[in-house]
């Protein structure tokens, strides 16, 4: 599956470049391309030039709202951010436009932090514009929720977050949730923090897109996860995840054995990597909850046994009662095995229920608080309206 990402506002920005790097991953470990476009959309031009491996030109790198902001940002003013995105749309389109093999592409990925300004306000303007001019390929968006500290601390952090996923389900057609707070480490400085995130972030992309890209024949599934599989497992809210286990090596070759122990600890090595999915999916979620699901197997061809998609397939059967399951195999080198998991249409995530909870109360309050703040501001006024002025 070939992506078009765009990252809006410096957290989008920045897993926009996390994905620009799994492309020349993908290019260096399996000779193909899985983004024709990565793009970094930004009011403030300090943290485009943040960026590292996104191309620095200004069709990759795209100021907007320089007049209104000055290069500065909005200050988490999503709605201003999102003001800005509908009068410079057309910078975004044009820089689609000129991209090598746009037309090849499969669908738009829009990321962005679902709490700042930039990325929260434009998210959804964005998606739209590109849902009009692109009809025939889907939009989906990747939402980054804050961390707690950001939601104790800044009321306008919860707000952003609820207006942002209200505002982008009602476009999208899916959303990726992600929660910082799954990925932090206590004991890590916040750069070395947010670094790693955002490769954990991106990772549970890259043997998915790149399982119906392979050309060599050798490293083609028996059972190949391709576009059509991913984009018809794809609707509403969505979480993703993906875990990891060693298998079995005898020297240097992969070996098969008859015994029954070696039959054992290839399924054990399945689920224990379902298992590690299940933990690391990018959003707590409820499978039971998902109207759809999809995984994909990943290991050396003599380490994948129609036993071993089965026992996979049954535990994600009944994780995930209600959902139209669909699967494949992706054979490649090296020592580990991999499922990447994903549980879509989600009909109940309690991050969201919180936010839409809090946000419904908080708006009544920062009305009164304005209202309050107003009727003071105009006491003061009548006070002074004898008071003679040197200007």
């Amino acid at each position: 599956m070939k992506l078009i990402v765009i990252g809006l506002g410096q957290c989008g920005g920045r897993v926009a470049d996390e994905f620009a790097r799994l492309n020349q991953r993908a290019v260096m470990e399996h000779k193909v391309f899985i983004m024709p476009g990565v793009f970094a959309v930004n009011t403030d031009a300090t943290d485009l030039s943040g960026l590292s491996v996104i191309k620095p030109d200004y069709q990759h790198r795209i100021l907007i709202g320089g007049r209104r902001t000055g290069g500065h940002g909005v200050g988490k003013v999503n709605e201003l951010g999102a003001e800005i995105a509908r009068e410079d749309a057309d910078k975004i389109i044009d820089a689609l436009r000129s991209t090598k093999n746009f037309y090849e592409s499969d669908a738009f990925l829009i990321v962005a932090g679902a709490a700042g300004g930039t990325g929260s306000g434009s998210v959804a303007v964005v998606s739209n514009i590109i849902k009009e001019r692109y009809p025939d390929k889907p939009a989906y968006a990747l939402l980054i929720l804050p961390f707690e500290h950001e939601e104790r601390t800044e009321e306008r952090t919860v707000y952003n977050a609820a207006v942002c996923l209200k505002s982008t389900y009602s476009v999208a057609d899916a959303v990726f949730l992600v929660d910082n707070q799954r990925y932090i480490k206590k004991d890590a400085s916040l750069r070395l923090n947010l670094s790693k995130i955002n490769k954990l972030i991106v990772e549970p992309f890259y043997d998915l897109l790149c399982a119906g890209e392979e050309k060599e024949a050798k490293y083609v599934g028996a059972k190949t996860l391709d576009a059509g599989d991913i984009i018809q497992s794809l609707s509403g809210w969505t979480a993703i995840g993906c875990g990891y286990a060693s298998v079995k090596r005898k020297g240097f070759l992969f070996s098969r054995s008859s015994d029954f122990r070696d039959r054992d600890r290839e399924v054990h090595s399945g689920l224990k990597a379902v298992d590690e999915a299940l933990s690391e999916l990018s959003i707590e979620c409820d499978p039971r909850d998902a109207g759809r699901a999809l995984f994909l197997t990943a290991a050396p061809a003599k380490e994948m046994s129609t036993g071993l998609i089965k026992e996979i397939g049954d535990w994600v059967r009944n994780l995930a009662p209600n959902a139209v399951i669909r699967n494949g195999d992706y054979p490649r080198k090296g020592g580990n095995l991999s499922v990447s998991l994903i549980f879509s249409e989600l009909s109940d995530v309690g991050r969201i229920r919180e936010y839409y909870r809090s946000t419904a109360n908080m708006a009544t309050v920062l009305k009164q608080r304005g209202q309050e703040t107003r009727d003071k501001l105009r006491e003061i006024e009548e006070l002074g309206r004898d008071i003679p002025s040197l200007i």
